[in-house]
């Protein structure tokens, strides 16, 4: 099973009874999982079954999830407000007796503020219960579609991600087989060593020479970083391999990585090995680089 990236993006939309909607997800790095619902009014009852359902999927990254509606369905009606309208009767009755003129026409009255009055218009309870679930279920859709999204993105990952573990053990193995290791190239910077202090012509002192003795095998002995090496070696393709959700375990390990090489490049005594651990830290930046985007 691949793993999972945690960058992806997926699009739903469903249309019921005259309703049409529209999902979006997209999904980006995170060091949790972060939900982060944009719903219209009237729809914010969704909120709690879209939140459950990304967790239920999804285990890290930071989500936006949007929701759109359109409705072709009237939800305004006129009513006439019949208090207002009797004021106004009796203000034009009032007028007339004073005045005397034509009776007021109905447009006229129906065209004055207050007399009628936009008034929603109440959904069925069962109709706004299918309607809601059509909605969710095209939400799920959408979610399946970032959760493979994911996984492709994911499978690319698993390649990289492998490749660079495969090239950090082969500049392991160049380390272990570097003939700077080996006893005679020792024995050589020693007598080098020698050489210098007996050029300085304060005489040949044991105590001077045993600390540069000493100095000299510490530096050299990388072993202990290597076998660490290639434990986070069998460690990692253990974890590219498990297809879980292994983002901050492996993250952590391309830190103990990054670790073993700094400690390889400062014992180095030679530039071969120098180089070696150099082009270790390359790689494992790379690899730490990829690593930011597994779930």
């Amino acid at each position: 099973m691949p793993l999972s990236s945690m960058t992806g993006f997926a699009r739903a939309s469903g249309a019921i009874d005259g309703v049409h909607w529209q999902w979006e997800v997209k999904s980006v790095n995170a060091k949790a999982l972060d939900v982060r619902c944009r719903l219209p009014m009237g729809f914010e009852e969704l909120e709690q079954g879209v939140r459950a359902a990304a967790a239920e999927k999804l285990k890290r990254g930071s989500l936006q999830i949007s929701l759109s509606v359109s409705s072709a369905i009237q939800t305004e009606m006129l009513q006439l407000n019949e208090a207002v309208l009797a004021q106004v009767l009796n203000a034009a009755k009032h007028l007339r007796e004073l005045v005397g003129g034509e009776p007021i026409r109905a447009d006229v009255i129906l065209g004055m503020r207050g007399v009628l009055e936009a008034a929603a218009v109440e959904e069925d309870t069962t109709a706004i219960g299918q309607r809601n679930a059509a909605i969710m279920a095209s939400f799920h859709g959408a979610l399946a579609a970032l959760v493979l999204a994911r996984r492709e993105e994911g499978a690319r990952l698993q390649t990289v991600a492998a490749a660079h573990v495969d090239r950090i053990e082969m500049l392991a193995i160049a380390a272990r087989d570097n003939p700077a290791r080996s006893a005679s190239s020792i024995r050589l910077r020693l007598a080098e060593q020698i050489a210098r202090l007996m050029e300085t012509g304060t005489g040949f002192d044991e105590n001077r020479l045993h600390q540069e003795a000493v100095l000299i095998a510490t530096r050299a002995d990388i072993q202990e970083e290597l076998d660490r090496l290639f434990s986070h070696i069998e460690a990692a393709r253990a974890l590219i391999a498990s297809g879980e959700a292994i983002g901050r375990e492996f993250d952590f390990l391309a830190q103990e990585f990054n670790r073993e090489a700094n400690t390889l490049c400062s014992k180095a005594a030679d530039k071969s090995l120098t180089g070696i651990g150099l082009d270790l830290k390359i790689v494992i930046d790379q690899l730490r680089e990829q690593v930011q985007n597994i779930e």
